[in-house]
């Protein structure tokens, strides 16, 4: 490859007219080769993609995969009095830049997996220290766990969602239902 470009190079030194055509034909040579090794090939959007929620002060960051009902049953997804990973895949992380009270309990600064016992009325929220967990439930590490309001709605959300109000309260959305967390 390298003497094939000596050559085109001597040949340019020795006939001007020449020239400009060898150039060319050198340069789209040296382009088809690039193109070549640059190919990629990507993975296809993820079955539960990786998303982020933040509040907007931006005291409070949420990082989470967001599982889709796809004619499933919520209850058979996220079932009532059994620990669920508020999520899918890895555990679900919160960050609080500040000391929070959540549910009335006290919860330092730092980043925690938060894990959820969904129920018809109420949720229990449950935080954890250990972190990196796949599917959030940790054996060890409970730093508080407390209740939150749950609701239904008229409008369903196929993709499980975590959003903040202007107040900075936490809100999960999935199918018809909605769950409440008051955080100051």
């Amino acid at each position: 490859m390298y003497s094939i470009f000596l050559t085109l190079l001597k040949q340019l030194k020795l006939n001007m007219k020449k020239s400009s055509l060898i150039s060319t034909i050198a340069f789209a040579f040296i382009m088809l080769l690039t193109t070549n090794v640059n190919a990629q090939k990507f993975a296809s959007l993820d079955k539960s993609p990786l998303d982020i929620s933040m509040s907007k002060d931006k005291s409070v960051k949420v990082i989470y995969s967001r599982p889709q009902l796809k004619g499933r049953e919520l209850s058979k997804l996220a079932p009532n009095g059994k620990v669920w990973r508020t999520g899918a895949n890895e555990g679900t992380e919160i960050t609080f830049n500040n000391d929070m009270t959540l549910g009335g309990n006290s919860v330092k600064a730092g980043t925690y997996t938060l894990t959820s016992i969904p129920g018809e009325k109420e949720w229990t929220i449950i935080l954890n220290s250990t972190l990196g967990t796949w599917g959030g439930n940790a054996k060890t590490g409970e730093v508080t766990r407390f209740m939150a309001k749950a609701s239904t709605s008229s409008d369903s959300i196929e993709a499980f969602s975590i959003a903040f109000d202007d107040d900075g309260n936490m809100h999960f959305g999935w199918g018809m239902t909605r769950v409440a967390i008051p955080m100051n």
